[in-house]
This record gives structure tokens, sequence and C-alpha cells, in this order.
């Protein structure tokens, strides 16, 4: 998970942790990005709207990188037009803030299914 804001960080940790998820946390995306382990990472959250770098490029750089995991954007921003960046961007999913909070572990739970799913396929 990506966020600059620590305190929605934490509050999204602890909804995720209480559902049972593993959840390691980032407060930029380059550091998400320098991270060892993110090809093994299940699912990808991503904050939108962040200094220096939005989830959108990171969700870009993680697409050029081959990973293949779900990436989730979270945003407090209603607007169509990142639907349709995200779209191409290769976002599985985009969730308005506060409203994606309280669906976010089904979400997330589902897009992994999916993924897995679609895996056992290949």
């Amino acid at each position: 998970m990506v966020d600059d804001d620590l305190d929605v960080l934490s509050s999204l940790r602890f909804l995720l942790e209480a559902e049972g998820f593993d959840v390691r946390t980032f407060r930029s995306g380059a550091a998400m990005l320098d991270s060892t382990a993110t090809e093994h990472f299940d699912c990808f959250v991503l904050d939108f709207k962040m200094p220096n770098m939005t989830g959108i490029t990171v969700a870009s750089s993680l697409r050029g990188r081959n990973v293949t995991a779900p990436i989730v954007l979270i945003t407090g921003y209603s607007d169509e037009n990142i639907e349709i960046k995200a779209t191409v961007a290769g976002i599985d999913l985009v969730l308005l803030k506060p409203d994606g909070e309280e669906s976010l572990a089904s979400q997330i739970r589902a897009a992994v299914e999916r993924n897995s799913e679609a895996g056992a396929l290949r």
C-alpha cells in the first residue's frame, strides 16, 4: 500500500490487517518501487495524488516491469479522466475515498482471486 498521508496509510493498514491481510506500507511510490520484493506482492493499493509521483505513474512503472498482480487506485477525486488514465496504466480498480474504504478488503480479495484464476488458466 502506498499513500503519502500517514493517517490514511495507518487506518487502511489497520482495516486490512483486521481482515487478515499481511500489509506492507510505503509513504511514496519511489520507496515502493525501490523495494526488492514488489514482484512478490499479491495486490497493490495506490493513492492517486501524491507528491512527485501519482498512483497512475507507479502503476505504469509496475506494469512496465511485467508485474501482473492487481492494482487498486484509491482517490478522493471523482473524475472520469482518472478512470481512463487508470485503465491505460493497467489499474484494475478505482475506489473513491472514503466510500471505498468499507469495501476495500472485499474488493482486494476479489481482485486477487480473479488474478489467481487467470494465472491458473495461462
